[in-house]
């Protein structure tokens, strides 16, 4: 194969797994393998096409196995660390109005919740409210002044 269909397969992979699917980085460990193929191709290593197959199944390999963890960790966090911070303290949005005493929809980090409105004050749609401790998954929250 030619340096840049190498190239162009592996920019197409990265493409796909920033805007179209997420794989969890499965897709741009074999776009940079591709591209790294590309290069070497370029760089003049003439290798016939079983050899670049296999150094582009070796760089994917050896990426997945050593990489793909860690900047997996790194990026995404697992949901045990994000329940062990709690979520008092934090700022929602209403998804709806949300009258004193009545519960209705917040997005808090990027999921909806369930909220009870425990302030005095109602909570218009869009505005942000202060988390001020949760019951299960409920939140009880307050308008912000």
């Amino acid at each position: 194969m030619p340096w840049w269909g190498w190239v162009t397969v592996g920019a197409l992979l990265l493409v796909a797994e920033a805007s179209v699917v997420d794989l969890q980085f499965y897709l741009v460990f074999l776009g940079l393998a591709a591209l790294l193929t590309g290069i070497v191709v370029l760089g003049g290593l003439s290798l016939p096409i079983w050899g670049q197959w296999l150094l582009f199944a070796g760089l994917s390999g050896a990426s997945f196995v050593f990489f793909r963890r860690a900047l997996y960790q790194r990026i995404r966090p697992p949901l045990e660390d994000l329940i062990d911070e709690g979520v008092e303290g934090a700022y929602a949005i209403a998804s709806e109005d949300i009258a004193p005493g009545t519960r209705g929809a917040v997005t808090l980090r990027g999921a909806t919740w369930t909220a009870h409105n425990v302030g005095p004050t109602p909570i218009r749609s869009g505005d942000a409210c202060l988390v001020e401790r949760s019951e299960g998954l409920v939140v009880q929250i307050r308008a912000t002044d």
